[in-house]
């Protein structure tokens, strides 16, 4: 190896650890944030190293940790089973609009990439869903709309079924007596796990962050979902602060850890994709990769 190759290689691991660190040093100044003392936040900002660390926010947001645990428990169902379905779903769609033999697989992929374009929007939405489908304030209200089945994954596991599923591997199936379920669950699936990775682990995010379906289909405060309880209680405290009281009102609400119960809850938020994240890596780049080549 040649001292240019082997100077340039040095250069190359220096700018991916600039980069890395540049990617870590958010998320480590909000660990840090959300346990600084609020009084020093407000004085001299956000810092990596803080002087005066304190607990407040998490012992804040620990009083209601009952609360906290039922919607980590809601948001948790919701993620795997929403995404379970969601892949299913996908799957289903996708590979038989990729087979050539399909009747109507150009009309079909084109009502999908339609639907990726126009929707009835908000108020029809509320109303099917409620109205027709009767599914205000039951689990099914935070897996089913909106996030389901979205039309950009079809399009992207479709191409991936059509340019990496070799056919006559399809074809001896057939010869060897295997009906279209069979090689779908036994074939089919085993050889997309690229793809199914990938599409799971934006599921997975999309679920998990997903507040918007609680706000508008659930009123039942035991169906709040986690990200949408961390957002009441900041709408809360945002409100408490804005309002005008006296006496010992108003110093407990002045005493409030506001800066860093805002990062508090940003933690407690992304623990468990921060968790999830390594099982899902190595699919991650060869899916994304594999599934955007248009065709």
């Amino acid at each position: 190896m040649g001292k240019t190759t082997k100077y340039g290689q040095w250069a190359l691991h220096a700018l991916f650890l600039l980069i890395s660190a540049a990617a870590l040093l958010p998320f480590l100044l909000l660990v840090s944030s959300s346990i600084t003392d609020e009084q020093e936040i407000i004085k001299s900002g956000y810092s990596l190293f803080p002087s005066q660390i304190s607990f407040a926010a998490y012992d804040y947001l620990m009083k209601d940790a009952e609360a906290i645990l039922r919607s980590y428990g809601i948001s948790v169902a919701v993620t795997v089973i929403g995404t379970i379905a969601s892949l299913l779903m996908i799957s289903l769609f996708a590979y038989p609009i990729s087979r050539k033999d399909m009747p109507f697989r150009n009309g079909l992929s084109f009502y999908v990439f339609f639907t990726m374009l126009f929707n009835g929007g908000l108020v029809p939405t509320y109303y099917v869903y409620t109205q027709i489908l009767d599914l205000k304030n039951t689990i099914w209200a935070l897996i089913i709309p909106i996030l389901l089945l979205n039309g950009f994954y079809v399009l992207l596991a479709r191409t991936f079924f059509a340019t990496s599923i070799p056919v006559p591997v399809i074809e001896s199936a057939y010869i060897d007596g295997a009906g279209e379920f069979r090689i779908f669950f036994r074939i089919v699936m085993p050889l997309s796990l690229p793809i199914l990775a990938t599409i799971g682990l934006f599921q997975v995010i999309h679920y998990w962050n997903d507040w918007f379906n609680a706000l508008i289909f659930v009123t039942d405060s035991k169906l709040f979902s986690l990200q949408y309880l961390l957002n009441k209680i900041l709408l809360d405290i945002q409100f408490l602060s804005s309002s005008e009281m006296g006496g010992n009102q108003a110093e407990m609400i002045a005493a409030l850890p506001k800066e860093s119960v805002r990062m508090a809850m940003a933690v407690i938020g992304v623990i468990p994709i921060l968790v999830s994240y390594p099982f899902f890596q190595k699919y991650f780049v060869k899916g994304l990769t594999v599934g955007a080549v248009k065709g």
